[in-house]
C-alpha cells in the first residue's frame, strides 16, 4: 500500500523542504521489553486473522454466483478496504516491535498518515452506506433489487472512496505542517493525532478543519446508521414470524455493536478536546479501531451469515471430489 501512495513523497518533499526534521521515532513500546515481544505476537497473529478472513470472504464472493448481490457487493468492498486499511500501518508495526530504535523518515511518516486517515474515513462513509443498504433491503424487500442496483451500488462505492480523499489527503496537502525539533512520537505508528502534537507551526486552522472534517465523516455516518437501524427495528417488530424475527435481531445486534465500536473508539479520539501531551490510552483506543474491528468485520458481517457458509460449504466439497 505504501507504493501505492509513493507517487505524494514528492509533493509532501517539496512542501516540507524547509522542515528541519527528517526522521521521527516511534517509541511505542520501546520502553517496556517484554510488552513489546507480547505486542508483537498479538499483532501478528491479528493481522494474519484480518488477511486470512478477509481475503476468503473476497474469493467466496467472487467464487459464488450467488453472493453477486448488492450486500455482498459492499461487502467484499469492506473486506478489501479492511485489507488495505491496517496494511497501511500494522506490518510497519510489527517490523517495529523487533526494532531497539524505530525510525522512520518524515516522508514516509506523513504518506503512513495519510493512507490511514483516507482509508479509515472510506470506512466510516461505507458503514454507514451498508445500513441504509440493510434498511432498503429489510424494510421494502419487493423493491430491493429495483432500488440498489448496479449501477447505484457502484457509484455510491465510488462516492465513499472519492469523498474521503478529497476530506482527508487533499487538505493534508494543501495545509502542511511544520516541525522544528521534536521528532519523537509516542505511539506505534504515524497516527495523525500523535504526528500534529509535534508540529510547531499555528494549528488552529487544522483544528477547525479536523472538527468540522470529523463532524462529516463521523457523527453524520454514525447518527445516519443508527436512524437506518431504528427503521430496521421497527420493520423487524412487523414481522409475523418468530423465528425470522429472532435471526434479523441476532444480525443487526452483531452489526451495530462492531459500528459502535469503531465509531465510538473513533469520536472519543478525534473529537475530543485535545493537548500537546500524547497520551498512553490514545494508542490503547487507535489499536481497537485499526485492528479490532477489522478483524471482527469478516466474523460478524460475513462468516456468520447463511449464504457464506453455503458458498464455502460448496467450495469445499468440490475440492474434495475426486
Amino acid at each position: 500500500l505504501y507504493y501505492f501512495f509513493k507517487p505524494l513523497l514528492p509533493i509532501l518533499e517539496s512542501i516540507l523542504n524547509n522542515t528541519p526534521v527528517t526522521y521521527f521515532i516511534l517509541i511505542g513500546l520501546s520502553e517496556y521489553p517484554r510488552a513489546q515481544a507480547i505486542f508483537f505476537c498479538l499483532l501478528l497473529v491479528c493481522y494474519l486473522v484480518i488477511l486470512l478472513g478477509n481475503v476468503l470472504i473476497l474469493f467466496l464472493i467472487h467464487y459464488d454466483s450467488r453472493l453477486h448481490t448488492p450486500m455482498y457487493f459492499f461487502l467484499s468492498n469492506l473486506s478489501f478496504l479492511d485489507i488495505c486499511y491496517t496494511s497501511a500501518s500494522v506490518p510497519q508495526m510489527i517490523i517495529n516491535c523487533l526494532v531497539t530504535i524505530p525510525i522512520i523518515s518524515l516522508g514516509e511518516c506523513l504518506v503512513q498518515m495519510c493512507a490511514s486517515l483516507y482509508l479509515g474515513v472510506v470506512e466510516c462513509l461505507l458503514l454507514a452506506i451498508m445500513a441504509y443498504d440493510r434498511c432498503i433491503a429489510i424494510g421494502d424487500p419487493l423493491r430491493y433489487s429495483v432500488r440498489m442496483g448496479p449501477q447505484l451500488c457502484a457509484q455510491l462505492a465510488g462516492a465513499a472512496w472519492v469523498s474521503a480523499f478529497l476530506l482527508t489527503v487533499i487538505p493534508t496537502l494543501t495545509t502542511p505542517l511544520e516541525f522544528c525539533g521534536h521528532h519523537i512520537i509516542n505511539h506505534f505508528s504515524c497516527e495523525l493525532l500523535a504526528v500534529i502534537k509535534l508540529a510547531c507551526n499555528d494549528l488552529r486552522y487544522n483544528e477547525y478543519f479536523m472538527m468540522a472534517s470529523s463532524f462529516l465523516t463521523l457523527l453524520l455516518p454514525f447518527a445516519f446508521i443508527l436512524a437506518s437501524y431504528g427503521r430496521i427495528l421497527r420493520a423487524v417488530l412487523k414481522m409475523h414470524s418468530t423465528k425470522g424475527r429472532k435471526k434479523a435481531f441476532s444480525t443487526c445486534s452483531s452489526h451495530l455493536t462492531v459500528v459502535i465500536i469503531f465509531y465510538g473508539t473513533a469520536i472519543s479520539m478525534y473529537m475530543m478536546p485535545q493537548d500537546k501531551a500524547s497520551r498512553d490510552q490514545d494508542k490503547i483506543i487507535s489499536m481497537v479501531y485499526l485492528v479490532v474491528t477489522p478483524m471482527l468485520n469478516p466474523l460478524i458481517y460475513s462468516l456468520r451469515n447463511k449464504d457464506v457458509k453455503g458458498a464455502l460449504q460448496k467450495l469445499l466439497g468440490e475440492k474434495n471430489v475426486p
